[in-house]
């Protein structure tokens, strides 16, 4: 994923930055310039241009993906047009490239909005930047990540209108410049409402009622061409055309499908990463303090522990789930290399990574960004071991492969967390039905933006196959008790449907395998002294 830094400056501030004057925007810029540059290795540049006394300032750095030909960003022509390009429009060419031709063709703000619609995919300072990344906080700026509802433009001429409306708190009131409004682009589609009328129980994974298959086959049908989009064009040298697949066993399965798109001669690499979490170990050392009065369990929390009785391994639930899954693959998908990849983090290194990971996900700060963020960033950064088969020893490994499938959406889309189970039993289906829709709306602001600039950040490119617009649309057409069943058993109702369809691609494993959310499976959550007893939503320290 590459990219891209934006700033505007009056011609004043332009002239104090330029005499070194103005350190603190200077010294900002620099620093957003160095984490953009992690997000594109191969290529930077930045270019200047002065319009209506305010200095513009294009920064952009590129991550090849395709294309034979060396291409530089920002993207710019004779005419004086200029383009920086953070996405992906699913060409054999160079995104950029592709796409700055056709908005070249464009000579309306309605032809432009059009053209990026159908790409799936400060008032206190005298400037206003606009960057892929942060740098965590900093008095350079007051940062605000932007939705994703709308394409934002500014018009130099109107330069303080623009700057309060994208400060608003409000992004899209009635009262916002009608220039605005009406450059909202394509939503995601609405959760079906319907209530079921007394829904049959299933009894199980195993058979598939005549009803049923035809979501499943469905399912299967459109995930497999969202991943198989995801996969193509991926025109670059052979060892970073591997997939780094995470999560969900059912989309290494597709990937592996996918030969006449990416060569099977090509391994996958399977990242999993596990934590020293020091609470986990506690148990072992001190037993489950988690009866004792509240002075009590503080004062064995702040008692340093004594290692020399615990044999720190790795066995957390993700990595003994992850090396059943992948030997299933093996048997299901021969001919195919797949390196599971043990990302194995001490506890010294993940203290050691925060400060780096709290600038990269900043604006969001919560203890459950963190928790999230860090495995992320670790399972990324792709340095762990492999090993040739169950038993063997293991060897050191770092993957090279730019591209990461990840399993993002389909908790969210089929019902896979266990506050279903909670709103089920509170409200019924029209309380599951109403927090389908919320976990569907939050999706960019929680998890999108924050995913991709820690991602990223080691030159890797995330993709999502259960958020392409037309698997959402089905998925999220579905009458609800297609998609889930709370009435039955934990690792059987939440995400049905999936469950359903992996038994049927002959993957057990994965179909009955109880869900736990990331931060949980690799031990990630609530490391830090003081993160302890804090719920996920509060802001870290």
């Amino acid at each position: 994923m590459c990219g891209i830094l934006f700033a505007i400056q009056d011609a004043a501030s332009s002239d104090r930055a330029c005499n070194g004057t103005d350190s603190t925007f200077q010294g900002l810029f620099r620093r957003l310039q160095d984490a953009n540059t992690s997000r594109g290795p191969d290529a930077q540049e930045t270019m200047r241009i002065t319009v209506e006394n305010h200095t513009l300032s294009f920064f952009a750095s590129e991550l090849r993906l395709r294309g034979d030909a060396y291409i530089a960003q920002p993207h710019r022509d004779d005419d004086g047009n200029i383009l920086c390009w953070n996405g992906e429009v699913g060409s054999e060419e160079n995104d950029g490239s592709k796409l700055f031709s056709l908005l070249r063709t464009q000579d309306t703000q309605d032809g432009i909005r059009d053209c990026l619609g159908s790409i799936e995919g400060p008032p206190q300072n005298p400037y206003l930047l606009l960057t892929s990344v942060s740098v965590g906080s900093h008095p350079g700026y007051e940062l605000d990540e932007l939705p994703t509802e709308c394409v934002f433009s500014i018009d130099i001429d109107k330069l303080s209108e623009a700057c309060r409306v994208i400060n608003a708190p409000q992004y899209f009131s009635r009262e916002l410049p009608a220039w605005l409004l009406a450059l909202r682009s394509a939503r995601l589609s609405a959760v079906n409402r319907t209530m079921p009328v007394d829904p049959s129980l299933p009894k199980g994974l195993d058979d598939i009622p005549e009803h049923r298959m035809a979501a499943v086959d469905e399912l299967i049908t459109q995930l497999d061409h969202s991943v198989m989009l995801r996969v193509l064009h991926l025109l670059v040298k052979p060892e970073w055309r591997c997939f780094l697949v995470e999560v969900l066993t059912l989309l290494c399965w597709l990937s592996w499908r996918t030969g006449n798109h990416a060569d099977k001669s090509e391994p996958i690499d399977l990242l999993n990463v596990a934590f020293e979490n020091p609470r986990k170990i506690s148990v072992q050392v001190t037993g489950n303090i988690g009866g004792l009065p509240k002075r009590e369990k503080k004062q064995k929390l702040r008692e340093p522990l004594d290692y020399s009785t615990v044999d720190v391994a790795y066995d957390v639930p993700d990595r003994l789930t992850g090396l059943q899954e992948v030997e299933e693959l093996r048997r299901l998908c021969p001919g195919r290399v797949w390196n599971f990849v043990e990302v194995n983090v001490p506890f010294e290194k993940s203290q050691g990574a925060r400060p780096i990971v709290e600038a990269l996900m900043f604006p969001s700060r919560t203890v459950m960004d963190m928790s999230l963020a860090i495995a992320l960033y670790f399972a990324a950064r792709g340095v762990g071991q492999v090993r040739s088969g169950p038993g063997a020893d293991p060897h050191p490994y770092t993957s090279r492969a730019r591209v990461l499938l990840n399993g993002l959406g389909s908790d969210e889309l089929l019902g896979g967390y266990g506050r279903f189970r909670t709103a089920f039993k509170n409200g019924g289906w029209q309380a599951i039905i109403d927090e389908l829709q919320l976990e569907l709306d939050r999706i960019p602001t929680r998890n999108l933006g924050r995913d991709d600039r820690v991602i990223s950040s080691h030159g890797k490119e995330t993709r999502h196959p259960f958020l392409s617009l037309s698997v959402v649309s089905f998925l999220a057409g579905l009458p609800v008790h297609q998609k889930l069943d709370p009435r039955l058993e934990s690792g059987l109702g939440e995400k049905m449907l999936l469950r359903l369809a992996a038994v049927k691609l002959g993957l057990v494993e994965a179909g009955f395998r109880k869900k736990r959310a990331m931060q949980f499976g690799s031990h990630s959550a609530r490391m830090a002294s003081g993160d302890g007893d804090r719920k996920g939503d509060l802001l870290i320290k």
